[in-house]
């Protein structure tokens, strides 16, 4: 009996080890082994990147083949580049993209208030008003999209949001926000469907999706 217990949790410290090593290192000769961890414990972890913007090239190969789309942003300048212009000119075809960015018009101490004094802890270009300005365009952007296309649908939270979600029918991106630097130099996790880290990726963006409200940004 011990030694069966011995060998579980050497086979956890293991899977722990080789997770931390793919993190630190975000290399592609490790993902083989965060996978294989992946299967042991049931989490759905296939990849981490380094920094999120390492992921890109596989979040537009898995938007080409999405039945649907699920973005959760905290800023959501990259729906507006490369990556997600195949979704907007029409070449890409799903059935439904939902896309979440943050309430610029929530009066009081809202969260995107409390995420801009964050950055500009670390960033001094960031004046008081810049964060909801760059929401406001990329809102601007999809909501002109939204109008051609009935399928893509936008709306506006003001919830404490601690990840950036992409997630479609096969696989979630996410990747995790921190108070001392951009998103854009966090690691971000790729989540194979059905797994745990998936379903959590669905949850967080169901969540505010329930709590959203439409956007009411005026068409141009």
């Amino acid at each position: 009996m011990t030694a069966f217990l011995f060998g579980i949790l050497s086979s956890l410290a293991a899977s722990a080890i080789i997770l931390v090593i793919g993190l630190v290192r975000g290399s592609r000769p490790l993902w083989w082994l965060v996978a294989v961890c992946s299967r042991l414990t049931g989490t759905g972890l296939a990849r981490v990147y380094r920094q999120q913007l390492s992921a890109e090239g596989d979040i537009a190969r898995d938007l080409g083949r999405a039945r649907w789309i699920k973005v959760l942003a905290g800023r959501g300048n990259k729906l507006t580049r490369e990556v997600f212009s195949p979704l907007w000119s029409g070449e890409l075809s799903p059935e439904s993209v939902q896309v979440l960015l943050p309430d610029t018009l929530a009066p009081g101490d809202s969260w995107l208030d409390r995420r801009s004094q964050d950055l500009r802890l670390f960033d001094p270009g960031f004046t008081p008003d810049l964060l909801k300005n760059q929401v406001r365009a990329n809102m601007d952007y999809i909501a002109q999209v939204a109008r051609a296309q009935p399928h893509v649908e936008l709306r506006s939270f003001n919830l404490p949001n601690t990840c950036r979600v992409i997630a479609t029918d096969r696989a979630a991106y996410l990747t995790f926000y921190s108070s001392s630097s951009h998103g854009r130099n966090s690691p971000c996790l790729y989540a194979r469907a059905p797994g745990l880290l998936y379903s959590i990726a669905l949850q967080q963006f169901d969540a505010a999706w329930t709590n959203s409200s439409s956007s009411s940004h005026p068409a141009p």
